[in-house]
């Protein structure tokens, strides 16, 4: 059985549609999933970038763009009342129902997903917070430093793997990004033999000759 990791943030309308589509990615394969929630603008902080959502014509764009793959896909979508929102209450609630060292359940994962992106409300909204949280199988205090450590730890880990967005998939030490990735990282899982071929080294070894002045 192969080990994948998805890392991914509630906050990305990306990693939702990435998230509803994968099990069809893996319906062929013998994958085990570790889901593992990471703050969006964490990896943005460290690779100094920034978001999607932080570009008004990027923005328009990237709702639009989702939307429309939505409706291809056939995926139920509303967009929430406000974004961007803060993330953190609710990744904080997706590891307070982990284990140290552990990974999110799909179910808990799925339910964070859809209190953001269906139904067109608020994400963070405190009173519809507050019935989320209660109804999640919770083991330990959301707002506790357990709690939050794991989640820094987890974004930590992710920048460490060369991880700068979200929804990113690793396999076999290579790690692929976006919702479009998708297509590829089910090729990879196939075994093809692209992937052990000189393309993917050859890749990250360009040359750059010139630099963008900061």
């Amino acid at each position: 059985m192969k080990a994948l990791t998805f890392w991914f943030d509630v906050i990305s309308p990306f990693a939702y549609l990435a998230f509803e589509r994968l099990p069809a990615v893996l319906a062929d394969a013998a994958v085990a999933v570790s889901y593992q929630p990471v703050l969006f603008a964490g990896l943005l902080d460290h690779w100094g970038s920034k978001g999607p959502a932080e570009l008004a014509p990027k923005k328009a764009w990237t709702f639009r763009h989702v939307a429309w793959l939505a409706a291809e896909h056939g995926i139920a979508f509303d967009l929430p009342a406000r974004h961007p929102f803060n993330p953190l209450p609710l990744l904080r609630a997706a590891w307070a129902c982990a284990p140290m060292g552990g990974t999110v359940e799909r179910s808990v994962c799925a339910r964070l997903f859809h209190h953001v992106w269906r139904g067109g409300h608020a994400a963070d909204e405190p009173r519809r917070l507050a019935e989320l949280i209660a109804a999640l199988p919770v083991q330990r205090d959301p707002a506790g430093d357990e709690v939050k450590h794991q989640l820094r730890a987890a974004t930590d880990a992710a920048i460490a793997r060369g991880v700068f967005g979200v929804p990113s998939f690793e396999l076999d030490g290579r790690t692929f990004w976006g919702v479009d990735a998708l297509p590829m990282l089910a090729q990879a899982l196939t075994g093809d033999a692209w992937f052990d071929g000189p393309a993917w080294a050859a890749a990250a070894a360009l040359e750059a000759s010139a630099e963008r002045r900061r």
